[in-house]
């Protein structure tokens, strides 16, 4: 494992930082991007060091097609290959759909689903050349769910699942395994940009089956298990992780 490289995309902080830090445990070096958060992001490349793994920090708004060719033009620059790639970060608006306006749909749809595509490509071409990779993007029930305001994202995630689909199959020959992990509502300071979060929170304690909320090293576990040999089987799906309460319908 010791020259292996893995780039998560925002993950300065939430499940993002909790992946990479996984990863760094595991022995992969670790590529840290973010858009906004530079103070978090290196105090997460500080931490990963400390793990005795390599990692470089790129600054790249992933919704520009331009900033994915230089980010992953430093990580071959930097590593000369790329093993893993978690397909986290993601942004949206919360409006209602009668306030939605066309750069509301730019800016979400460019970042949570365009944004796959084009990393994955990039991705692919740096993964072929050692033999293979894995891809896992963070989806969440809004994909096929109606949640409060969620319109524009949901639709996003939902491309998002759509395109792990293709993506899985056109990658397979050169040895590629792509798949997408769904959570429940996680208390994640992303949450906190939403409206409803008190709510929707309070839901998840009180109706998930499992009698908890989702947390995020349950979105991390799963995320490990699908880049992990063992579910090398596993291809273009997206497994839900909820507790159960996407069952209470």
């Amino acid at each position: 494992m010791t020259q292996k490289v893995a780039l998560i995309t925002g993950s300065s902080r939430g499940i993002g930082k909790a992946t990479a830090l996984r990863l760094a445990q595991s022995g992969y070096d670790i590529v840290i991007n973010y858009a906004r958060s530079k103070k978090s992001a290196l105090q997460v490349a500080e931490e990963i060091e400390a793990l005795g793994r390599k990692v470089l920090v790129v600054k790249a708004n992933v919704g520009d097609v331009s900033k994915i060719k230089d980010m992953f033009s430093q990580i071959e620059q930097e590593f000369g290959r790329l093993d893993i790639f978690v397909n986290n970060a993601a942004s949206g608006v919360q409006r209602p759909i009668m306030e939605l306006e066309e750069n509301h749909w730019d800016w979400t749809l460019n970042i949570n689903s365009k944004a796959l595509l084009f990393c994955a490509q990039e991705a692919a071409k740096l993964m072929e050349k050692n033999g293979g990779g894995k891809i896992v993007s963070i989806s969440s029930l809004g994909s096929i769910r109606y949640l409060e305001n969620y319109t524009v994202v949901g639709v996003s995630k939902a491309a998002l699942e759509a395109l792990t689909r293709y993506l899985a199959v056109e990658l397979a020959s050169k040895n590629i395994v792509v798949n997408a992990v769904s959570g429940g509502a996680v208390d994640t300071e992303a949450l906190t940009h939403f409206p409803n979060r008190e709510e929707l929170l309070q839901e998840a304690k009180e109706k998930t089956p499992a009698g908890r909320m989702v947390e995020i090293d349950d979105i991390v576990n799963c995320v490990m298990f699908l880049l992990s040999e063992e579910s090398s089987m596993i291809r273009g799906q997206t497994i839900i992780v909820d507790g159960g309460i996407s069952l209470l319908v």
